[in-house]
C-alpha cells in the first residue's frame, strides 16, 4: 500500500468542520431554527465542495493512498489517526457529501426539534467521513460505531411508520454487527505482533496465516455485512427505511449501507486476502440470494418505501456478487454500484417523501396521474426508477454491466439466477411508475403542488450526478481502477494463479465435499 503526503490537511479540516458546525448548532438558541438550517446548509455545502475538489485532485497516475495525514495519539497502545484516501475512498466521500448535502435541503420544510436533527443529522455523517478516510482500525472502529447511534434517535423521534420498531430492530442489528468487528479488530492486532492498529502496517504480506486470515475474515464478513444488508442479515434495513424520515432515508440507503460494503472492502479484503479467497464461493451465494429475495419480495409490497427498501438489498447483493468474483471488473464494479446505488436511492426517498408530504399516503394502490399535477416531482420519480433498473446512459448501468461481467466469468449460472429476476424487478418497477405517476387521477389529487424551484435544487442536483457519470462512466471508472488494480495484482501473487482460478478451484473442493 503506497503512502502519498498531503501538502495540505484537507481530510483533517474536512472533519474539524463537520465538528466546529456541530459546536455552533449546539451553542445557538434551541428556537434559532432558521440560524441552524443555515449552519448546517454551510457545512454541507462546504464539505461536498471540498470532497468535489478531493475527488478531482486525486491523481489516477499516482493512484495508492493519497492525502495521508499521520498524528500519533496513544504511542503505548499503537494507535494513531491517520488520515487517507484511495481509489475506492475518494468516489465515497463525494457521495456523502451529495446525499449530506441534498438531505439538508430536503429538510428545510422542518419545524419540529429542528436543533436537534440537524445536530444528529451532522454528527452522523461525520461519523461517515471519518469512516471512509480512517486507516487506523482503532479509528474505523470508532467512526463506524459514531455513524450508527445517532439513527435510533433520528428515527424514534422524526420517523413515521412503526418507527419504535423500525429504530430499536436497526440499532440491535447494527450493534451485533459491531460486537462482531471489534473481537476481530482485537484479535488480529493481537496474533500480528506488531503492537499497532495501523491498517498500512497490518496490511504486509505474511503478517498473519491463512487461518488468521480466514477467522477474522468471517467476522468482518458478518460484522460490516449487517450494515450491507447481506442476506440473511437484512431485515433491519427495510424497516429502518420506512420508519425513517426523508433525509434519515436518503442518508441511511444512500450512504449509510455503503459503509458496511466499505468495511468489507477496506478491512475484510485488504488485511486477510487469503480469507477473502476462502469465502469467496459463500459471499457470492449469499449476494445472489439478495439480489433475488430483494427483488421478488419487493413484487409484493404496496408501499413506495418498501419497494426501495427491498430494491436497495437486492441492489447491495449486486455489490456483493462483485465483490465476490475477485475480478478486476467486479470490484469497480461493485464500488461503482456502491457510488451509484447510493445516488439514485437518495433521489428515489427524495422523490417519495415529497409524494408524502401532499398525499400523505405511499400506497401505491391509491396514488395515480401524480405527473398531471406534480411534472417536476414525478420526472425525478421516474429518472430514479429508471436508474434503479439500469437502463443506458445512467450511472446504474455501467456498475451493474462491470459486476456481471465479472460475475460471467467466475459464477455464469448465479449470474444468469440474477440477470432474470431483476429482469423481473425492472418490469414491476416500471408497473410502480406506470400506476402512481400517469393513468386516472383521484379528483382529491387535482390540489397538488408541484416542488418549488428551492426545493428542486437538491432533487436536481441528485439527477444531475445520476447523468453526468452515466454519460461520462470513465471519471469514476478510471479512480476506481487506481486501487482495483494492486489489490487484484497482490491477490494473485499470493495466491500464485488468477482470481478466477482461485475461485474455481475452491468450487471444485466445496462441492466434492457434498454428499
Amino acid at each position: 500500500m503506497e503512502l502519498h503526503a498531503a501538502q495540505f490537511p484537507f481530510l483533517s479540516t474536512l472533519l474539524l468542520f463537520c465538528i466546529a458546525s456541530l459546536g455552533l448548532v449546539l451553542v445557538l438558541p434551541k428556537n434559532s431554527n432558521t440560524a441552524v438550517k443555515w449552519v448546517s446548509a454551510v457545512c454541507s455545502g462546504a464539505t461536498l465542495a471540498l470532497a468535489l475538489f478531493l475527488f478531482a485532485a486525486y491523481d489516477r497516475e499516482l493512484g495508492g493512498m493519497q492525502f495521508v495525514e499521520q498524528y500519533r495519539w496513544i504511542p503505548a497502545l499503537g494507535i494513531s489517526c491517520i488520515h487517507g484516501i484511495d481509489g475506492f475512498a475518494a468516489p465515497m466521500l463525494l457521495l456523502t457529501g451529495i446525499v449530506f448535502f441534498t438531505g439538508v435541503l430536503t429538510m428545510w420544510h422542518l419545524k419540529h426539534r429542528v436543533k436537534e436533527f440537524f445536530a444528529l443529522f451532522i454528527l452522523l455523517v461525520t461519523g461517515v467521513y471519518g469512516m471512509f478516510m480512517a486507516l487506523d482500525l482503532f479509528f474505523i472502529f470508532v467512526w463506524f460505531d459514531v455513524s450508527l447511534l445517532p439513527m435510533y434517535l433520528l428515527i424514534v423521534i422524526w420517523g413515521s411508520t412503526l418507527r419504535e420498531y423500525g429504530a430499536m430492530k436497526l440499532t440491535l442489528y447494527l450493534l451485533f454487527g459491531s460486537a462482531l468487528i471489534l473481537p476481530g479488530i482485537v484479535y488480529l492486532v493481537s496474533v500480528s505482533g506488531l503492537d499497532t492498529f495501523s491498517l498500512p502496517a497490518l496490511a504486509q504480506k505474511g503478517v498473519f496465516s491463512g487461518f488468521e486470515q480466514k477467522v477474522a475474515f468471517f467476522l468482518f464478513y458478518v460484522g460490516f455485512g449487517i450494515l450491507a444488508g447481506v442476506w440473511p442479515f437484512h431485515t433491519w434495513s427495510p424497516p429502518g427505511h420506512v420508519a425513517a424520515p426523508t433525509a434519515v432515508s436518503m442518508l441511511h440507503a444512500g450512504v449509510l449501507m455503503k459503509i458496511g460494503a466499505f468495511g468489507i472492502l477496506r478491512v475484510g479484503m485488504f488485511l486477510c486476502p487469503q480469507g477473502w479467497v476462502h469465502w469467496a464461493p459463500l459471499m457470492a451465494v449469499l449476494a445472489t440470494i439478495g439480489i433475488v429475495y430483494g427483488a421478488l419480495v419487493g413484487l409484493r409490497q404496496t408501499d413506495l418505501k418498501f419497494v426501495i427498501g427491498y430494491s436497495s438489498v437486492s441492489h447491495m447483493g449486486i455489490v456483493g456478487l462483485g465483490f465476490a468474483t475477485m475480478t478486476v471488473d467486479g470490484i469497480n464494479g461493485a464500488v461503482f454500484q456502491m457510488f451509484a446505488h447510493g445516488v439514485m436511492t437518495a433521489l428515489f426517498f427524495s422523490a417519495v417523501g415529497h409524494f408524502y408530504d401532499q398525499t400523505h399516503t405511499r400506497q401505491i394502490g391509491e396514488l395515480g396521474g401524480l405527473c398531471r399535477v406534480m411534472p417536476v416531482a414525478g420526472s425525478y420519480f421516474i429518472l430514479a426508477a429508471l436508474a434503479g433498473i439500469g437502463v443506458p446512459c445512467l450511472a446504474s448501468f455501467w456498475a451493474e454491466l462491470l459486476v456481471f461481467i465479472g460475475a460471467f466469468r467466475v459464477y455464469p449460472v448465479l449470474a444468469i439466477i440474477s440477470l432474470g429476476v431483476l429482469v423481473i424487478n425492472a418490469l414491476f418497477i416500471l408497473r410502480v411508475v406506470e400506476k402512481t405517476c400517469f393513468g386516472p387521477m383521484a379528483v382529491h389529487w387535482a390540489h397538488l403542488q408541484d416542488v418549488t424551484f428551492g426545493m428542486a435544487i437538491p432533487r436536481a442536483v441528485l439527477a444531475a450526478a445520476i447523468v453526468i457519470f452515466g454519460l461520462m462512466p470513465f471519471l469514476m471508472y478510471e479512480v476506481i481502477q487506481t486501487a482495483t488494480i494492486p489489490l487484484i495484482n497482490g491477490l494473485n501473487s499470493l495466491a500464485g494463479q488468477t482470481a478466477a482460478d482461485s475461485i474455481n478451484t475452491l468450487l471444485s473442493q466445496w462441492m466434492s465435499r457434498l454428499p
